[in-house]
């Protein structure tokens, strides 16, 4: 007979006590333990497969190649590093009404269209919901089927029956398994679950794409080792009331983690955004101080940003200072090197820092793009619009190298500016280009003092 024990889980990081705590010894966040029964089952074939088990030399592994296929997307399949790799499993996480299953119904129409078998298994959906935005989105094969389905015992038997190359779970918190006594989107359930599926994937060689609620901190629902068993977990980014949608890989063992995929949403659908830098640069006004495009790199990418500050008198005895975009702290810091650099009486004036477009980005290139729209609002002066600046600004006032600064220099002239400020260290190598006069800077003074 199964004994039932009584377990505390934290809902944040899955830690398990055997008794309730008020703040949690993993992640150190208060009341966030559920109690939950845990059935202990005895295994008869444990032992068996205990003796069965053998170690392998490295030397007597064969390697197989795995072709991977596309999912009709380049940008997703850049970020997932190349194409789908087979017996896969990606979990996708964001926001609600962010566009998780637009994006996964769309694939699943590439990968019919391809004659790839596609199951689409809804726990959220009925059927005549799914058919509802499968008309909006297009016209799909049969090699697509649908199945609204929670019990997870049910969905194990038919993956062994159907055996598709490809399955959408859609979405994890709303799979339980009679097994186990607590509610669908506990951590017991989320976490065997998700173990069900990784086995599947491992076992019969199907991708499984899984999607994934999100925490108000804007991290996926559920344990933290949801994210730890699965190969990839990409995040949906971008305010859902806007058109633009950032995918972004945070976890890929078959690629880098540095890239992202622009979406932009549509009546039809997402759709790919080809060039997002002249996409984010799009309604950049013309002669108005604080606005400088600062050009920043995801992954082998370059990506033109449009950076705005506005700088005013403060009110009150405590300037305000807030960013968006970019990180609050970053812009207090240069702020403080122009005040002790520049002589700036910036403690004085509330200082307002955004990164146009919505988009989020703290790379250290943006550095010089935000000194230099600072105080292009502080002396209300404006700076040339087809002038374009990166470099990392240090707390002497100096301007350090970036990498990839060759390929930030041709997109920039791709897209017709015709200066561009980068770090005098960095110049040296790029003197092949043509098109595009470089102006290399060894500090802030000097920068200011060759722009404004």
């Amino acid at each position: 007979m199964a004994k039932a024990k009584t377990i505390y889980f934290c809902q944040e990081c899955g830690f398990d006590s055997s008794k309730w705590m008020g703040q949690c010894p993993g992640c150190g966040q208060w009341n966030t333990f559920v109690e939950e029964k845990i059935e202990s089952k005895r295994s008869t074939g444990a032992s068996k497969k205990l003796q069965s088990a053998q170690p392998v030399a490295l030397s007597q592994i064969e390697m197989k190649r795995e072709e991977r296929f596309t999912s009709g997307f380049p940008e997703l399949d850049r970020v997932l590093g190349g194409g789908i790799v087979p017996a896969s499993i990606v979990l996708v996480g964001g926001d609600p009404g962010i566009g998780k299953s637009t994006l996964l119904l769309q694939v699943c129409r590439n990968l019919s269209a391809q004659n790839i078998s596609v199951l689409y298994i809804s726990g959220e959906e009925s059927l005549q919901q799914i058919k509802l935005r499968a008309q909006r989105i297009g016209t799909f094969t049969d090699s697509l089927s649908l199945l609204c389905e929670t019990n997870l015992e049910v969905i194990d038997g038919v993956l062994r029956r159907e055996k598709p190359q490809a399955v959408i779970i859609d979405s994890i918190q709303t799979m339980y398994s009679e097994m186990i006594s607590s509610s669908p989107g506990s951590v017991s359930q989320v976490r065997e679950a998700t173990g069900a599926f990784m086995q599947l994937a491992k076992g019969l060689g199907i991708t499984i794409f899984i999607v994934g609620h999100v925490t108000k901190e804007g991290v996926v629902a559920g344990p933290r080792v949801l994210e730890h068993m699965v190969d990839t977990v990409l995040y949906f980014e971008g305010d859902r009331h806007a058109a633009y949608r950032i995918l972004r890989g945070v976890k890929n063992r078959f690629g880098s983690t540095n890239e992202i995929g622009v979406f932009e949403m549509r009546e039809q659908g997402l759709i790919e955004v080809a060039n997002p830098s002249e996409y984010m640069l799009s309604g950049k006004p013309k002669d108005a101080s604080g606005s400088v495009v600062a050009c920043s790199m995801e992954g082998t990418r370059p990506i033109l940003l449009e950076v705005q500050a506005l700088v005013c008198r403060s009110n009150f005895g405590i300037p305000r200072r807030t960013a968006a975009g970019t990180d609050t702290n970053r812009v207090n810091l240069l702020m403080a090197v122009l005040e002790k650099r520049l002589n700036l009486r910036l403690g004085e004036c509330d200082a307002y820092v955004n990164i146009a477009g919505g988009i989020k980005m703290n790379e250290p290139a943006l550095d010089l793009g935000i000194v230099l729209a600072i105080i292009s609002s502080y002396k209300e002066r404006c700076i040339d619009e087809k002038t374009i600046c990166f470099g990392e600004v240090g707390l002497s006032g100096e301007v350090r190298a970036v990498n990839m600064a060759k390929q930030r220099i041709l997109e920039a002239r791709k897209l017709g500016f015709t200066t561009c400020i980068l770090p005098k260290v960095a110049i040296d190598s790029q003197t092949n280009i043509d098109g595009i006069t470089l102006i290399g800077v060894e500090n802030v003074r000097e920068a200011v003092a060759k722009i404004l």
